[in-house]
């Protein structure tokens, strides 16, 4: 699997290979994630903006229900 790296300096597209992860190891770096974010993200509170959009997404989800 190869990957774009452009975050260097120069600003320049640089490709690199990406080595690939087994099942194990995805399962272990998300276990990883989501104790890293998990109490950070529920302790804060949704903004106006978060529950604008998903109010939006509500109504998507409803109106294509109907024309379906």
């Amino acid at each position: 699997m190869v990957h774009l790296a452009t975050d260097c300096p120069s600003g320049l597209i640089v490709e690199a290979a990406m080595p690939a992860l087994n099942g194990e190891s995805r399962d272990r770096i998300g276990q990883g994630l989501r104790e890293a974010y998990v109490e950070r993200c529920d302790a804060q509170p949704i903004t106006d903006a978060q529950v604008e959009l998903l109010l939006q997404l509500r109504q998507k989800e409803r109106d294509r229900r109907r024309s379906a």
